[in-house]
């Protein structure tokens, strides 16, 4: 991957995340080693994060590299009508890489396209979060023993959510069976199944929770996200349509595991958090090491 980036999880082949994951294990086992020493990365976040932003500098501060950016737009010339172009090119003069987040689907593709230096995409949009992917991946490998031959269950905001859609394609590479269950306003959009039908894997598409989770490897349950709807009446009709309490749990594989990309709202009960089955947080501290890898891989220190 050196000198490459990664706008989306398709930039990637299946040799290509194994090797990745891999290398994310050996980061797990032994963090904190200066392989990007002497390198600047830039995060510049157009959008709030939280986890995504915070890992990324966590994964560079480990690594003995150094972070620059700004953590929203109004802190940046864009607030001035600087164009996203200028954005890039001014800070890949300061940068030997660049992570990028934008509320605007295809933003991270148009960047990598401008700029002299790679760049990674830390969400675009209701599009890709192809490194939220690899630490599912990284997450789902870990719980399961394999990726291979799963079945996965995704549930909430199916339309616009954008870890959903990288990590469907992501696990069409394993032989994976999908169960979707959403509301009719949120169900998973056309384009992705044509491309599950196109693999020739199965999926099922429902409206109820509670009938379809004892039979399920994986349950990914996401949050109705508020920010991807221009009518607030219509979220308000379908924000608390799914909550996952402690008491779903008890008929479901002794292996299953319960991941959430985060932030939560409602969608799954604090109930659930003491249960073995619930692997959210560690999910999150999964991503220092995922993106750990993405970074030493593209910048040619793996």
């Amino acid at each position: 991957m050196k000198g490459r980036s990664l706008v989306s999880i398709n930039d990637l082949t299946k040799e290509e995340i194994i090797a990745l994951l891999d290398l994310a294990e050996e980061f797990a086992l032994n963090p904190r080693r200066p392989v990007l020493e002497n390198l600047v990365v830039a995060t510049l976040f157009f959008e709030p994060s939280t986890r995504t932003r915070l890992s990324f500098e966590s994964a560079v501060n480990q690594l003995g590299g150094r972070v620059i950016g700004f953590s929203e737009a109004s802190s940046s010339s864009v607030s001035k009508g600087e164009s996203l172009k200028d954005t890039v090119l001014t800070v890949s003069n300061y940068a030997d890489l660049i992570v990028m987040r934008h509320p605007l689907e295809g933003t991270a593709r148009y960047a990598s396209e401008v700029a002299p230096v790679p760049i990674v995409n830390a969400g675009d949009g209701a599009n890709q979060h192809p490194t939220q992917t690899m630490l599912d991946l990284f997450s789902i490998r870990k719980t399961q023993g394999t990726l291979d031959g799963l079945t996965v269950c995704m549930v909430g905001d199916l339309k616009y959510g954008r870890t959903v859609h990288s990590l469907l394609m992501a696990m069409s590479h394993f032989r994976t069976r999908f169960v979707f269950i959403a509301p009719p306003e949120l169900r998973l959009p056309a384009e992705y199944k044509l491309f599950l039908d196109q693999k020739g894997l199965p999926y099922e598409e429902h409206t109820s929770l509670a009938d379809h989770v004892n039979d399920v490897d994986i349950l990914y349950m996401t949050r109705v996200q508020r920010e991807r709807f221009s009518d607030p009446v219509e979220y308000e009709r379908v924000k608390n349509v799914y909550v996952l309490h402690e008491s779903m749990l008890h008929g479901c594989k002794p292996g299953m595991r319960v991941l959430h990309p985060l932030p939560r709202v409602n969608e799954i009960s604090t109930d659930v958090d003491p249960s073995p089955k619930a692997y959210y947080f560690q999910q999150a501290r999964n991503g220092v090491y995922a993106r750990m890898a993405i970074m030493a891989s593209i910048l040619g220190r793996a």
